[in-house]
């Protein structure tokens, strides 16, 4: 049995996926990044690897990707997050023309081709704008968890106008609001449609081109897919492995190397 693994080593996780020669998905993990790339990458093997019922040694070709690919020094060789990003959405969701990548950092519009080739693409990452970790700064001050910010926006009924997206100044602005009482599932869902307009803005730069698939940790986030959905008018493709897409992606990669028979350089 032929077996190939990706890891995705993103700024706030890293993720790993193994795949099997029939293209199975047979061990995956996911860790914090936190300050030691390589570190949490070589954890997110390891972990993918238990999870698989494997050894290091039983894995074929290794494929890194992410904010931090070159420090996976165990990887064969690296692959850009953009295009494992394309080929993990195509491979999960086959009609994929468009991606929406949304992670700790930066937030990604892939035009994507047949064959799962990028066609072209355009990518926020001068600030932190509309991102994973603009949304952790509004949950600091909140004083709430991530997990907890997408299901408390979907109650909203009257969201507030969010005039900034910048991660620096959104806080004095929620600051305000909670000050004036407003209600915080209205704040909240006012951050998730300011996000999206800005990623809609993103994805209009490659052409939004039905079927969308959303990937990237945020894409668990309801409110945020929600409000995504509804600026664009459009039903986004999300599954539970949108979070694992980039490993997925790099593990397909990986496999494509492996099964041409091309030798795994330590």
């Amino acid at each position: 049995m032929i077996y190939a693994a990706g890891v995705d080593a993103g700024s706030t996780q890293t993720k790993g996926v193994i795949l099997d020669e029939s293209r199975r998905i047979v061990g995956r993990s996911l860790v914090d990044t936190g300050a030691n790339t390589i570190k949490a990458s070589e954890r997110a093997f390891q972990v993918a690897l238990e999870d698989a019922g494997l050894k290091a040694e039983e894995v074929n070709y290794t494929v890194g990707t992410g904010y931090g690919r070159y420090k996976i020094a165990f990887g064969n060789t690296q692959v850009t997050e953009i295009g494992c990003h394309a080929k993990g959405a195509r491979f999960i969701f086959p009609n994929t023309h468009t991606v929406v990548d949304i992670g700790g950092q930066d937030t990604k519009a892939i035009k994507v081709g047949p064959e799962g080739q990028v066609l072209d693409f355009s990518m926020n990452d001068k600030c932190a704008a509309g991102t994973g970790r603009f949304l952790g700064a509004a949950a600091t001050v909140m004083d709430l968890t991530l997990d907890t910010l997408g299901p408390l926006s979907l109650k909203s009924q009257n969201p507030l106008r969010i005039s900034t997206t910048c991660t620096v100044f959104v806080e004095s602005e929620i600051t305000s609001y909670l000050a004036q009482n407003k209600k915080v599932e209205d704040i909240l869902m006012g951050m998730h449609q300011a996000i999206a307009a800005r990623t809609v803005s993103l994805l209009r730069r490659v052409g939004i081109d039905p079927e969308i698939t959303f990937t990237g940790g945020v894409s668990l986030n309801l409110g945020m897919v929600k409000a995504l959905e509804e600026s664009l008018e459009i039903k986004l493709n999300v599954s539970p492995e949108s979070h694992f897409m980039g490993a997925i992606g790099a593990a397909l990669f990986a496999l494509e190397r492996a099964l041409k028979g091309e030798e795994a350089v330590a």
